[in-house]
Formats: structure tokens, sequence, C-alpha cells
């Protein structure tokens, strides 16, 4: 999770619904979040286990 923190468009992340939401793998989760650009805030929306 450090690196969607420093880079939350690229460290390997998908888009999904729109730019700014997106997905990643993480270990053994896959995390869904959202980006605001204004005030560079990731909010996780889920977490899956594999």
């Amino acid at each position: 999770m450090t690196a969607v923190a420093d880079d939350p468009y690229g460290c390997g992340s998908t888009q999904t619904y729109h730019k700014d939401r997106r997905e990643v793998t993480c270990g053994s989760v896959i995390a869904e979040y959202m980006v605001s650009v204004e005030g560079i805030t990731v909010t996780v929306v889920r977490v899956h286990a594999l």
C-alpha cells in the first residue's frame, strides 16, 4: 500500500469505472480505491482477500 500512497495512478494499478477509481493487487489482497487529486487523498473502497 506504500506504493499506492506514493503513486496512486502508477504502482501497477488499473482504472475501473473512472480514472480516479482504481484497483491494485497488493500481496494477497485486491484493493479498490479512489483518488482525490485536490488533496492527494487515497480512500480504500474495498479490500478482497485472494
